[in-house]
C-alpha cells in the first residue's frame, strides 16, 4: 500500500463519517484496502465515494453505502453473517473486520466473480471468509442459522429461504424493489414475521438467478 492510497482512504473515511454512528464501521473502512478490490484501470478512483464497475455487469458499492449498511446492521464481534452478492469481496472484507472473517458467509451468482473474490480476500488476510457460487435466493442452508443477513443486490422481496435461515431476533437488510428501490431493514420476530423499517431510496444492481 502506498502513502497516497493510505491518504486517499483516510479522506474517504472522513467523507462518510457523518453518515454513521458506530465508530467501528469507520475503523473497518480504514482497515480494508478498497483499491485491492477494483480493476486495475479503476484504481485511481478506488477511494472516491461512488460505485465502480467490476466486470460481468456488476459494481462495487459506494463506500458510504457500505458504511450505512454496516451501521444499520449493528454488527458485533462473532456475529454470524450471511451476505448475498459477494461481487468483488470488498463489502465482505468490511464485514469481516467487524465480526471476524470466520463468521462471514457470502453467496455469489457468478462463478468467476466468486473465484476472484475468494482469491483477493485470501491475498489480503481475509481467507477465512467463506464464499460459494449459487443463487442468493437460496441463502446458505448448511451454514444456518445466521444472526444477520444483508443483500448487496436488489431483490423484489426478502427471499423466504434467507428469512428462514436468520435466527429469531436477527436482522436483515436489503434494497427492496426493481426500478425503484428502498433500503429496508427488518428484524425477525419469534413468530417468523418481519418488523420492517425503510431507510430511503437506493440504486443497486438487481439480483441474478432463477
Amino acid at each position: 500500500m502506498s502513502d497516497s492510497d493510505e491518504a486517499a482512504r483516510e479522506r474517504m473515511v472522513r467523507t462518510v463519517a457523518s453518515r454513521v454512528d458506530d465508530e467501528r464501521v469507520l475503523e473497518a473502512l480504514e482497515s480494508v484496502p478498497r483499491h485491492a478490490f477494483v480493476p486495475p484501470n479503476r484504481r485511481d478512483s478506488a477511494y472516491e465515494d461512488r460505485p465502480l464497475p467490476i466486470g460481468d455487469g456488476q459494481t462495487i458499492s459506494a463506500p458510504h453505502m457500505v458504511a450505512i449498511m454496516a451501521d444499520r446492521l449493528g454488527l458485533e464481534p462473532d456475529t454470524e453473517v450471511l451476505e448475498i452478492g459477494t461481487g468483488c469481496g470488498y463489502h465482505a472484507a468490511v464485514t469481516a473486520e467487524m465480526v471476524g472473517p470466520e463468521h462471514v458467509y457470502s453467496v455469489e451468482y457468478s462463478a468467476d466473480l466468486a473465484e476472484q473474490a475468494r482469491d483477493q480476500l485470501a491475498a489480503i488476510g481475509y481467507g477465512d471468509v467463506s464464499v460459494r457460487t449459487g443463487d442468493g435466493r437460496e441463502g446458505w442452508p448448511e451454514r444456518a442459522p445466521f444472526d444477520a443477513a444483508y443483500f448487496t443486490c436488489a431483490t423484489p422481496e426478502f427471499p423466504d429461504a434467507v428469512v428462514e435461515q436468520v435466527r429469531p431476533g436477527g436482522r436483515l437488510l436489503a434494497p427492496i424493489g426493481s426500478r425503484f428501490q428502498s433500503l429496508v431493514e427488518a428484524t425477525k420476530r419469534e413468530d417468523g414475521d418481519l418488523e420492517r423499517t425503510e431507510h430511503g431510496g437506493v440504486r443497486f444492481v438487481e439480483m441474478r438467478g432463477e
